[in-house]
């Protein structure tokens, strides 16, 4: 489905009236994964019935989507090597650095990353992120980890394609359709929703960076009250922004970002690979899971790269 326009003032109002704006407080700086409680926790981890791990993320090389100038794919050097250096005993030591992006690679995006109208998520004033970082809002916030029942709900395999095409649409009606085609799985309180749209296999196949970045198939604005109906925790997804690219408003960029990350306090991941993991669901119709994926405790960050696993 390609977009129908929608103006400013339809994405204002679907922002004011799913706001989750002092739900959990005037002080709260986490948003949705509140909805992750301790007994949700338990009943995820009795999803592991198998032990078999499906790593979600995407390499930390030069081989990403990034294709430069805002954001770089992560450059490994090495400082050591242990040819120069020789300790008593004859031992040797290697050592190492990364140089990267924080939304280089699979991520997730904090609640301090977008904001509109000079307020981020909960109120607090967007002035609060300087270049020391930001002030609320974190990804530090979520160092308690982000973990849970996983739910995926394969959109490309709902179309009977291997992707959605850029500019493609998600609509409620196709999140609904996958969970009826996948034997009704549900996606309910404090869950965390992965979705696939096969744009990283597309990635895979083709390796033109500027195409991946440049559109993009993606949830809908009408996505956003489906979620908020559902008190979805975190959305995941193997595409770069979550949302459809281009948008459906015309003189608005990133209007899904803005109402689930600033508006409902909605974490975002991104970049994420769900091919294994798909064609396992697909093989032994089981599409729950245990999710993880804590970001790094990076202080003051507006986002952090992640590991996500699933494990069933």
């Amino acid at each position: 489905m390609t977009q129908q326009p929608t103006t400013i003032e339809d994405f204002r109002a679907l922002g004011a009236r799913l706001s989750n704006w002092g739900r959990w407080g005037p002080d709260d700086q986490r948003g949705t994964t509140n909805l992750i409680t301790p007994e949700r926790l338990v009943a995820a981890a009795g999803l592991v019935r198998r032990g078999r791990v499906f790593d979600l993320g995407i390499p930390l090389d030069e081989n990403g989507p990034q294709p430069g100038g805002g954001r770089i794919n992560p450059v490994h050097l090495m400082s050591e090597t242990g040819a120069e250096q020789v300790f008593p005993g004859g031992f040797r030591f290697a050592d190492d650095y990364i140089f990267m992006a924080l939304q280089g690679s699979s991520q997730w995006d904090a609640l301090s990353h977008v904001y509109y109208d000079d307020r981020m998520y909960n109120g607090f004033p967007a002035g609060g992120v300087t270049v020391r970082g930001a002030a609320h809002c974190a990804i530090d916030q979520q160092s308690a980890g982000i973990a849970g029942r996983g739910v995926l709900l394969d959109i490309a395999a709902l179309k009977g394609v291997d992707w959605l095409e850029a500019g493609t649409v998600i609509t409620p009606e196709d999140l609904d359709e996958a969970a009826k085609r996948q034997g009704g799985v549900e996606v309910g309180p404090g869950d965390i929703l992965l979705f696939r749209t096969g744009w990283r296999r597309k990635f895979l196949r083709d390796g033109d960076r500027t195409a991946f970045m440049a559109g993009e198939p993606g949830l809908g604005q009408a996505c956003c009250a489906w979620l908020r109906d559902r008190d979805v925790a975190a959305v995941c997804s193997d595409n770069w922004a979550i949302e459809v690219l281009p948008g459906e408003t015309p003189d608005a960029l990133l209007t899904v970002h803005m109402v689930l990350i600033r508006d409902m306090g909605m974490t975002l991941g991104e970049i994420l690979d769900f091919e294994e993991l798909a064609a396992d669901c697909e093989s032994d119709g089981v599409w729950e899971f245990f999710f993880v994926a804590p970001p790094l405790k990076v202080s003051r960050a507006v986002a952090s790269p992640i590991n996500p696993l699933a494990i069933k």
